[in-house]
């Protein structure tokens, strides 16, 4: 087949190039990532299972953080799950598979930068404003928020989508990185690419900017008003859970905004790889040790739902004993 045919071959499917160049250390990789995919499950799934069995923590910030938590759950296996097949063997997914993974990881996302910037601001009022914010924190309007984050998230980048759905891919099928993501694949276009890449700058511009800068207006009013406070313990403690937090949120949203708004030149696509494994994998183990190692409502409703199993262990072995 000469190259005049091969250019003009659509393409059928896609090969996730990932760690190519490295080869020696996919088994390596392959036990790393299983590990850290695992705990990442384990944990988040742990929160969720944890806030819901215990009606004390049956408020808005642990409403937000199950929905975080399943939200991370879900986005992390939409791509680490596919990274792990190519350690293993070539991983190959079709068109469609592509931008399916790309819609799904990329929606899921978005609704991340939207849901923490929902519970910064709801730190903001509870700390901020302490008489007021049980009224504006009100069931219905959690919902709504987390709602509205969900379904922001999907409608942006199904826009993004719809016009990438639009090119032609032809000529080399093979990506360079460990997931469908929008560079790699614009630039095996065919096509002119130019309006889905103005359109996902000016996206990315808003939908990361904006959210990001509410949450560094929300924790610039918390530490004035911290710093008013006399007490020096709670000072340090609201200073804890602020600085664990703001953690999280500079390693997901600077990773996005050097992938996302910055120009390609600044960023290699070996360090594209790395700041896609960042906001992958790193967010997600964060939380986990952050809201369940290092927070006592937490543990204490983890003792008090161990204790429960134990007791209902034990009734039915003492029924099995009788029978």
């Amino acid at each position: 087949m000469d190259i005049a045919s091969l250019e003009n071959q659509t393409v059928a499917e896609f090969v996730l190039l990932g760690f190519y160049d490295i080869p020696e250390l996919h088994f390596l990789f392959f036990i790393v990532f299983t590990v850290v995919y695992t705990f990442i499950v384990i944990g988040n799934m742990l929160i969720i299972v944890v806030v819901i069995s215990s009606q004390r923590l049956h408020t808005p910030m642990y409403f937000f953080l199950a929905n975080l938590s399943f939200l991370e759950i879900l986005y992390t296996s939409t791509v680490v799950l596919k990274m792990l097949e190519g350690f293993l063997q070539e991983a190959a997914i079709s068109v469609t598979g592509c931008l399916t993974q790309f819609f799904i990881f990329g929606s899921l996302a978005t609704a991340e930068c939207f849901l923490l910037a929902i519970m910064a601001y709801y730190c903001f009022l509870a700390i901020c404003y302490p008489l007021r914010y049980l009224l504006l924190m009100g069931p219905r309007w959690c919902m709504g928020l987390v709602v509205t984050a969900w379904l922001s998230g999907f409608m942006v980048d199904g826009l993004v989508v719809v016009l990438m759905a639009q090119l032609r891919f032809s000529g080399s099928n093979h990506i360079d990185c460990f997931y469908c993501d929008f560079m790699p694949l614009v630039v095996l276009a065919c096509s002119h690419p130019r309006v889905a890449q103005v359109t996902t700058f000016v996206l990315s511009v808003v939908f990361l900017t904006v959210p990001f800068g509410l949450i560094l207006t929300s924790y610039a009013h918390i530490m004035v008003t911290v710093l008013r406070v006399p007490a020096e313990a709670s000072r340090r403690k609201a200073f804890s859970t602020c600085s664990s937090h703001l953690a999280v949120v500079s390693t997901f949203y600077g990773t996005l905004m050097v992938l996302y708004i910055a120009p390609s030149p600044v960023h290699s696509q070996l360090l594209s790889k790395v700041f896609g494994l960042l906001y992958t994998v790193v967010p997600p183990i964060f939380n986990p040790v952050i809201y369940t190692l290092r927070n006592k409502e937490v543990h204490q409703a983890l003792q008090r739902l161990l204790q429960i199993k134990k007791k209902k262990k034990k009734r039915k072995h003492l029924v099995e004993e009788r029978g």
